[in-house]
């Protein structure tokens, strides 16, 4: 008979795998986009790309590629980062695999809306919304995070 892995046993630190791998995931499409984007827009960061594709005038910046590349993919950076120590962590204090699978969903579900709602320019507050749902996951890992290793500071 087969056995699997210890890691495997562990349901919750599965569910936070597959929400994490799904978000990193989610930032490669957007790099993808913002060089979709680059191209079709014909602005390019470096001048060696733009001789490549035209010409130097080419060297240039894009409202809509920093949309993608320095603001929609930034603050990627900046949400789904801190989330991938919070989730790891909190997946180690044995918390219930249902309600971990809930904060993981939330936090992933809200950052592809936040995604969406930037890419795709939706109206306000569809954006900001995602957000702050966003965060609500991750504000309460790090509250019982803090709770747990509260007795080793």
């Amino acid at each position: 008979s087969s056995t699997s892995p210890k890691m495997m046993e562990n349901k919750v630190l599965m569910s936070f795998a597959f929400y994490s791998t799904i978000l990193i995931l989610k930032m490669y499409v957007v790099a993808i986009v913002t060089g979709q984007v680059r191209l079709r827009k014909k602005a390019f960061a470096n001048p060696e790309d733009a001789l490549r594709n035209g010409g130097l005038q080419y060297h240039r910046e894009d409202p809509d590629v920093e949309r993608c590349r320095r603001r929609a993919h930034r603050n990627d950076m900046e949400n789904i980062f801190p989330f991938l120590f919070l989730g790891a962590i909190y997946s180690l204090l044995d918390p219930s695999p249902a309600v971990a699978r809930i904060h993981f969903f939330i936090f992933c579900v809200g950052r592809i809306i936040h995604t969406v709602a930037y890419l795709l320019k939706l109206k306000a507050p569809t954006r900001s919304v995602a957000y702050s749902v966003a965060q609500l996951p991750c504000f309460s890992m790090a509250l019982q995070i803090l709770l747990a290793t509260t007795p080793y500071w």
